[in-house]
């Protein structure tokens, strides 16, 4: 247990900023797997919309530091691949 004063500062900081990542990233999280149920289902039009949300959320997880940028970016790219994918004519 902290027993500075400055110790117990940052021992409430860092409980306060766990809270609020584990936040961000749940729900970050749930919206990538509705994207996924509705790649599965086959429903391209739920798809691009549960996609254009996914990216939002994704893109705010990176900005708030919860997770990184080059992951974020790799999220959003292989949701992305799975939506086209349904959206695509075969030719």
């Amino acid at each position: 247990m902290a027993h500075h004063r400055s110790a117990k500062k940052r021992n409430r900081q860092s409980i306060n900023r766990t809270d609020r990542n584990r936040h961000v990233l749940t729900t970050m999280r749930t919206f990538i797997k509705r994207v996924r149920a509705a790649v599965k289902s086959g429903d391209a039009a739920a798809a691009e919309v549960q996609l254009k949300a996914a990216i939002s959320q994704v893109d705010s997880g990176a900005q708030k530091g919860v997770i990184h940028r080059r992951n974020a970016s790799r999220m959003v790219s292989r949701l992305t691949q799975a939506v086209n994918k349904l959206t695509r004519k075969p030719s």
